[in-house]
C-alpha cells in the first residue's frame, strides 16, 4: 500500500529517490557504470568472509594480553557475562549466522527486491550491514555477546542477503550479451571483500589498541562509517534499463542456435515448481559443499599433510613438531589460505565470463568433471610429496567453487528468463546455507573419525577427497538432466507486458531508449578506479604473503 504525500514534501522527495521508477536510465547513460556500483556494495559485505580476523582479539577483550578464563557458565551465562572473555567457538556462531541469514533473507525478500528496485535494496543493505557493525561495537564496548550475534550475525546477515542479490537482475538486464561476465564482476567483489577488509581491520586494530583495549569496537565503528559511504554510493549508482532495452547492434540468439537460452519469462510463483530449479539448486549445493568444506579446513590440511616439509624437514611428522615449528608452519598455511581466496575471487570472473562462450551447462560440467579428477588426484600428490601440485590442484578447485557462485545467476536467467531472476536467485541461495552445513560437517567428521582410528595425520584426508569426488559425480549427473522448460511454465506475453508497463511508461517520458553506449569515459574510469584500487591493494597484500609458500 502506498502513501500519497503533497508534491515537493520531504517525505515524497525521500521516497522518490529510492523508487525503482526514479532510477530508470535516461538517454546517454553508460551501462559500464553499473558494475562498479555493484562492486562497491559487494566489496563491503564480502568482509563477512574475513570476520575471523576478530576472533582472537575478541577472545581476550577483557584480559587484553590474555583471556580472562571462567569455569563453564552455560549458554545464557556466555551471552550475558561481563566478567569472562568469550571463547572463539562462541564467536564463530556469528559466521554461521551470516550465511544462514544471507540465504534466508535473499529467499524471503527477493520478490520485494524485484518490485522495489536495486537502489532501495542497496540502501536497506547498507543500513543493516553497517548498523549491525555499530550494534556489534556496542556489544564489544559493554561486553555483551548477544549484541554481537544480533548486530552483525542477524541484522548484518539480512544486509548480506539483500546486498548480495541487489545487482543480479539489474546486471543481467544491462548485459544480455555478457550475462556471465556481468554477474561475475559483481560477485567477484563478494569474494574479494575479505581480501581487502581483513588487512584493513588488522591495521585499524593495531592503531586503536591500547593497554586497556584490543581496539575492536573502534575498528567496527570505523569500518561501519567507511562501508556506509561506499555502499550508499553504490546504491545510488544503480540504474535499471527500460523494459525491452537491448545493446545497440546486438541480436539475441535464437532458440535454433542455443536452445538453453529462453526469450520468455517464468513467474516467481512457478519457478520452484519446476525440476530445473531444484536441479540447479542441487548442482550449486554439491559444488559449494565440496569447495567450502576444503576452504574451511585448508590451513590444518596443509599443515598435517606436509608438516615438516614446509620448513625443510620432510622426515618430521605433524605430531613430532615442537611448538615453535608448529607456529612456523601455521604461518605458511595461512599463506595457502590467502592464495586459495585469491583463486576463489579470480575464478568468479574467469569462469562466469567463460560461460558466455561455452554455455552455463557446459561450464558446470567442467566444474564437476575437472573437480572429480583433481579431488581424486590430490591424495596421490600428497603421498608423492609434491606440494606444488597439491597447491595447484586446490587453487583450481577453489576457482571453480567461486565460479559456481558467479555463473549460477546467468544459468537461472537462461532457463527462467530475466523478469524475476533476482528473486529466483534469492530463493536458490538457500543452497548456499545448506552447503555451509554439509561441506564442513563432511570434512570435519571424516577427519576426526580417521584420527580416532589411528590413521596417520598425512593420510586423514584421503577418504575425504574421494567422498568429495563422489559428490561431484552426483552433481555432474544432475547437471546432465537440465533441459529447457516446458512451454506451460512461461508467462503469457500480456502478463509480462502488464508487469513492465510501469517501467516502460517511465522510460518513455525520460527518453531512456538509446542508452548504454560508451565504455571508458572520465566518469566510468573514476568509478572503476574507486573500486579497482582497493582490489589491487588486496591482491598485492595477498600475493606478498603467499610468496612464503614457494621459498
Amino acid at each position: 500500500m502506498s502513501v500519497t504525500t503533497a508534491p515537493g514534501s520531504a517525505t515524497s522527495a525521500a521516497a522518490g529517490l529510492l523508487d525503482r521508477e526514479r532510477i530508470i536510465a535516461k538517454a546517454g547513460s553508460n551501462r559500464w557504470l553499473v558494475p562498479p556500483a555493484a562492486l562497491a556494495i559487494h566489496l563491503c559485505i564480502g568482509m563477512a568472509y574475513g570476520f575471523s580476523v576478530f576472533w582472537l582479539p575478541l577472545s581476550q577483550a577483557l584480559g587484553v594480553s590474555k583471556p580472562v578464563a571462567c569455569p563453564d557458565i552455560g549458554f545464557f551465562g556466555t551471552l550475558f557475562t561481563t566478567t569472562c572473555d568469550w571463547k572463539v567457538s562462541d564467536l564463530g556462531w556469528m559466521y554461521t549466522l551470516f550465511f544462514v541469514l544471507l540465504g534466508s533473507a535473499a529467499a524471503i525478500w527477493g520478490g520485494w527486491l524485484e518490485r522495489a528496485g536495486p537502489r532501495k535494496a542497496g540502501v536497506v543493505s547498507a543500513l543493516c550491514w553497517c548498523g549491525g557493525l555499530l550494534i556489534s561495537a556496542l556489544g564489544v564496548y559493554t561486553h555483551q555477546l548477544w549484541l554481537l550475534w544480533l548486530g552483525s550475525g542477524v541484522i548484518g546477515g539480512i544486509g548480506l542477503g539483500l546486498g548480495y542479490i541487489s545487482p543480479v537482475s539489474t546486471l543481467i538486464k544491462w548485459f544480455p550479451d555478457r550475462r556471465g561476465m556481468a554477474t561475475g564482476m559483481a560477485i567477484m567483489g563478494f569474494g574479494g571483500g575479505a581480501m581487502i577488509g581483513s588487512p584493513l581491520a588488522d591495521m585499524l586494530m593495531n592503531y586503536f589498541k591500547t593497554p586497556t583495549s584490543v581496539g575492536v569496537w573502534q575498528t567496527f565503528v570505523s569500518m561501519a562509517a567507511l562501508y556506509f559511504v561506499f555502499m550508499m554510493a553504490g546504491a545510488f549508482g544503480y540504474r535499471v534499463p527500460p523494459a525491452g532495452w537491448r545493446p545497440e547492434g546486438w541480436t539475441a540468439p535464437t532458440e535454433s542456435t542455443n536452445a538453453m537460452i529462453t526469450h520468455r519469462d517464468v513467474h516467481l510463483r512457478d519457478a520452484h515448481r519446476t525440476w530445473q530449479f531444484w536441479a540447479i539448486w542441487l548442482v550449486l549445493t554439491l559444488n559449494v559443499s565440496a569447495g567450502i568444506g576444503v576452504l574451511g579446513m585448508a590451513s590444518p590440511m596443509l599443515q598435517e599433510i606436509f608438516a615438516g616439509s614446509l620448513i625443510g624437514q620432510p622426515a618430521v611428522g605433524f605430531t613430532d613438531l615442537n611448538p615453535d615449528q608448529k607456529k612456523s608452519i601455521a604461518t605458511i598455511a595461512a599463506a595457502f589460505v590467502g592464495l586459495l581466496s585469491l583463486f576463489n575471487i579470480g575464478g568468479r570472473f574467469f569462469w562466469a565470463s567463460m560461460s558466455d562462450h561455452i554455455g552455463r551447462k557446459m561450464t558446470y560440467a567442467t566444474f564437476f568433471g575437472l573437480g572429480i579428477l583433481l579431488y581424486a588426484l590430490a591424495p596421490w600428490a600428497a603421498h608423492a610429496g609434491s606440494m606444488i601440485l597439491f597447491i595447484g590442484f586446490f587453487c583450481i578447485i577453489l576457482s571453480m567453487y567461486g565460479g559456481g557462485f558467479a555463473t549460477v545467476p546467468a544459468y537461472l536467467a537462461d532457463i527462467f528468463g530475466t523478469q524475476f531472476v533476482g528473486a529466483i536467485h534469492g530463493r536458490l541461495l538457500t543452497a548456499w546455507s545448506t552447503a555451509g552445513i554439509i561441506g564442513p560437517v563432511v570434512v570435519n567428521y571424516i577427519r576426526e573419525a580417521q584420527i580416532a582410528a589411528g590413521v596417520p595425520r598425512a593420510q586423514v584426508y584421503d577418504r575425504t577427497m574421494y567422498i568429495l569426488a563422489g559428490m561431484l559425480v552426483l552433481g555432474f549427473l544432475i547437471n546432465l538432466t537440465i533441459r529447457p522448460l516446458n512451454e506451460k511454465w512461461f508467462m503469457k506475453d500480456e502478463e509480462v507486458a502488464a508487469l513492465q508497463a510501469k517501467g516502460a511508461a517511465a522510460a518513455t517520458h525520460s527518453g531512456a531508449f538509446g542508452i548504454g553506449r560508451g565504455g571508458l569515459t572520465p566518469v566510468s574510469a573514476l568509478a572503476w578506479a574507486v573500486v579497482g584500487i582497493p582490489i589491487i591493494w588486496g591482491v598485492w597484500i595477498t600475493l606478498s604473503k603467499s610468496l612464503v609458500l614457494f621459498r
